[in-house]
């Protein structure tokens, strides 16, 4: 409903819990955000592994009765926004299977850019795929290794893939975790005191820890895999070091305000970028106004540089669903009302600085400018916490098309006349980099420069994929 880039997804893995299932639940849950179309898990008790996954929301999928069915000690959840494959129940992960290497599970976060060109290869050597996930492709990988351990096969598979990949592996008695050489998305380390003993936990985003009170560890890092099973816990990298291309889009957009990513708080992040956004592009008004729920941060940070009130003047309605039933008479600017509603008496008369985290389209933009103006605004002065996108993201993030992101063919002027607004400015390339210390080059900024980290020889189909 929202003109944003999709969330990408989020995974979990729980190790040496009697209560496993219940806890992959509450983790997914706290990280929904990162996907809303479909949610898995797979638990072990150490002689067979049970899973559950359907379309729709974590709450709604996972009842008392349904997680009374996912015995064991052992676990691993994911939810899923599509980037590689379509929107099925069969696309669902965690993908579990039987093989050579014995009953083993897998859920994925990140996309596998020679996926297609790999999975061809398979083809012809007689795998057979269930689904068009890229996901599926690493079970294949694995399955056909010569390794016989499941660790030497997954070692072996990962060093195949190109791309972005935050991966929970999750065998009979033991869980596998590995990122991708060059640390695209995040996977983040901790652990519970139980009785006598320690359980091991790992998720995308820190706030999952927190609802389940478990005490942030470190990030898994690049290239590295962690072995976990009944001899401890083995880290071991096992690809060279590469230069880090972190998805700067997590500080901006991304991740919960409240999670630590890369190491790096979020929060922090954020009101850094509305800081620098106010040094780079003032505007002479009254109030600023975030766009809710993820300007908040930006706009705040916006706020105490230049020193001019922060009001939160549109209210979102956290509500709604999937569907909704339309009027036959057409309500103009139906779909963000559903969303956001202006609070008239804040902004008559006013002078506003509205502050969002990106432009994408611009569609969504300009309905908020005409509602904010709707409302009493004297002037809007649009305020945007990061530099224009310009290109798509292969590794991971739903993304338009390169045709259809409005910055990748128009001005800044030519943008600001399209969503109406009084001034539009976007924070620098540079600020972005300042804003997230980034002081090694240690992120990703392809979607601000077109410049991409890693080769992509297959695009024609990569862009199919992602308009799927």
């Amino acid at each position: 409903m929202f003109d944003k880039f999709r969330e990408e997804c989020a995974v979990v893995a729980i190790y040496g819990h009697p209560e496993a299932s219940k806890l992959a639940y509450l983790a997914l849950y706290a990280m929904q955000h990162r996907g809303q179309e479909s949610a898995g898990i797979v638990t072990s008790d150490g002689r067979d592994t049970y899973n559950h996954k359907a379309m729709g929301h974590v709450a709604d999928i996972f009842t008392t009765e349904v997680l009374r069915d996912l015995p064991g000690d052992i676990g691993i959840g994911h939810t899923r926004y599509s980037t590689a494959g379509d929107t099925a129940l069969l696309n669902a992960q965690p993908f579990s299977v039987s093989c050579n290497k014995g009953r083993i599970a897998v859920a994925h976060n990140g996309n596998i850019t020679n996926a297609q060109e790999l999975r061809r290869d398979l083809e012809q050597r007689g795998a057979i795929f269930q689904a068009n996930s890229d996901t599926e492709v690493i079970l294949h990988l694995v399955a056909h290794s010569a390794e016989r351990t499941l660790a030497g096969a997954l070692r072996d598979a990962l060093l195949q893939l190109e791309g972005a990949f935050s991966l929970v592996f999750l065998a009979e008695d033991r869980i596998i975790v590995a990122r991708d050489p060059q640390g695209f998305r995040p996977l983040a380390m901790g652990q519970m005191a139980l009785k006598g003993k320690v359980a091991h936990v790992f998720a995308s985003e820190t706030c999952a820890f927190d609802l389940i009170d478990a005490v942030y560890l470190n990030d898994v890092e690049p290239g590295e895999m962690v072995i976990i099973g009944p001899e401890g816990v083995t880290r071991e990298r096992y690809a060279p070091k590469r230069p880090l291309s972190q998805c700067v889009f997590e500080h901006v957009y991304f991740s919960r305000p409240d999670s630590i990513v890369f190491g790096r708080p979020v929060e922090e992040s954020r009101e850094n970028l509305g800081r620098l956004l106010a040094r780079e592009a003032p505007a002479d008004a009254d109030i600023v106004v975030p766009v809710p729920d993820s300007g908040v941060a930006a706009a705040l940070g916006y706020s105490t540089e230049s020193g001019l009130p922060f009001r939160q003047a549109l209210i979102r309605n956290h509500y709604v669903g999937r569907t909704f039933i339309e009027p036959s008479q057409a309500i103009r600017d139906f779909g963000v009302k559903l969303k956001l509603n202006p609070v008239r008496h804040l902004l008559e008369g006013k002078r506003v600085i509205l502050v969002d985290d990106s432009i994408v389209r611009g569609t969504t933009s300009r309905k908020i400018v005409r509602m904010v103006r709707n409302a009493g605004a004297r002037e809007v002065h649009l305020r945007v916490s990061c530099p224009p996108t310009i290109s798509p993201c292969f590794y991971g993030v739903d993304t338009p098309t390169k045709n259809e992101l409005i910055a990748s063919n128009n001005t800044v002027e030519e943008i600001r006349r399209f969503v109406e607004a009084d001034s539009l400015g976007y924070l620098s390339l540079g600020g972005l980099r300042k804003a997230v210390d980034d002081t090694r080059h240690e992120y990703c900024y392809a979607c601000y420069t077109g410049d991409y980290p890693t080769e992509l020889r297959d695009l024609e189909q990569l862009v199919a994929i992602q308009r799927k």
